[in-house]
Formats: C-alpha cells, sequence, structure tokens
C-alpha cells in the first residue's frame, strides 16, 4: 500500500506520516517513509511517502501509484493528485491555508467547486472532511492531525488499538489524552462527500 501525505508546514504532516509508518510496523509490515519538505518549513508544502508491503525496496512512490492521499489542505491536495491512479481514496481536510503566493496576491485559490471536480475525476473516492472544526470541537485546533487520522483509520484494516498506542507513544505524556479523543472523534465522524468549504 503507497500512502501520500500532503500538508503545510505547521499542520503536523511529519507527525502524522510518521505515526502511519508506526502503525504499518506495528501492523506487521514491511515499512519505509521519505519526506519532502518546502523552502519554509511553516507555511511550505510537505509531502511524505509512506509504504507498506511485504517487502518494500524503495521509499519513494512514482507518480500514477499512490493507493491513498491523506492531505490536510486542499490546495495540497490537489499538488498531490498526480501521484494518484484511478482507484485511489482521498481523504482531504476542507479548511484551507492559502499559499504565499495567493496572500501576497500574486496568485489566485482553485474554486471550490474546480478543487471537487479535479479529485473527483482522479481518485475512486474523495472524502471532505471538516477535521479543523472537530479538532476545535475538542478544544484544540492543532490536533487536526490527529482527527484526520481517525478518519483515516477506518479505511484501513488495522486494529484500532495499535493506532491509539502508536498516537499516545507520540506525543508528550500531556497532550495525550487531548490527542487520544481527537483520533475517536475523527474515528467516529461521518465521512460527509461535499464540497470543500
Amino acid at each position: 500500500m503507497n500512502f501520500l501525505v500532503a500538508g503545510v508546514g505547521g499542520q503536523g504532516t511529519l507527525l502524522a506520516s510518521d505515526i502511519l509508518a508506526e502503525v504499518g510496523m506495528r501492523a506487521g509490515y514491511d515499512v519505509k517513509k521519505s519526506d519532502v519538505l518546502g523552502l519554509a518549513v511553516r507555511g511550505g508544502s510537505v509531502l511524505s511517502h509512506v509504504r507498506w508491503g511485504e517487502r518494500v525496496a524503495s521509499p519513494v512512490v512514482r507518480k500514477g501509484e499512490i493507493d491513498y492521499l491523506l492531505a490536510f489542505e486542499p490546495l495540497e491536495a490537489l499538488r498531490g493528485a498526480e501521484f494518484l491512479h484511478s482507484e485511489s481514496t482521498i481523504v482531504v481536510n476542507t479548511k484551507k491555508v492559502p499559499p504565499v503566493s495567493v496572500s501576497s496576491g500574486s496568485a489566485s485559490y482553485p474554486a471550490k467547486n474546480q478543487i471537487e471536480q479535479i479529485l473527483r475525476n482522479t481518485a475512486k473516492a474523495v472524502h471532505f472532511v471538516d477535521a479543523a472544526r472537530v479538532a476545535q470541537e475538542i478544544g484544540n485546533v492543532k490536533v487536526t492531525n490527529v482527527v484526520m487520522l481517525g478518519v483515516f483509520s477506518t479505511l484501513l484494516d488495522v486494529p484500532f488499538k495499535i493506532w491509539e498506542e502508536v498516537v499516545v507513544g507520540r506525543v508528550p505524556t500531556k497532550y495525550a489524552e487531548l490527542n487520544r479523543a481527537a483520533l475517536r472523534a475523527g474515528r467516529d465522524s461521518k465521512n460527509t462527500e461535499g464540497e470543500p468549504s
């Protein structure tokens, strides 16, 4: 299974991909991982390739071979779309984080319907999730990445206990219960297939 985790610096993309890699190892797979960071860590594009299999040779996945895209931002989902194939699954957080080119006025952010159309034409299944809202309801928007992992966990045949153990083991003890709640909230939330907000 080939995964791409896409986001911008400061969204917890690397932590999420580390968790995904460890979950795969705990589930008995050979796992490889590679991260690609943008020029600016905070606000720049971050891509992580994660591969699970009986034996994985390379950590980097070629274009057209990603099975699952976990995107923390709609524009980053579009950037990752070239790695997908017709049977891929996408889970995308609906909260927009416009890049510097948009906030400076030198570029425009794609329209909602344009994002939706491209993603739906690219993959077999697309799930838009208002993970930032769920995280805010829990009490801290910074756990949006873990809410997304909770949603994502429903798509993979791995016991939820493994996800919980890995998440709790990867965060500081004082934030363990907050992150456990975020993971469960993501898992329990309905995967709504609608337009990004």
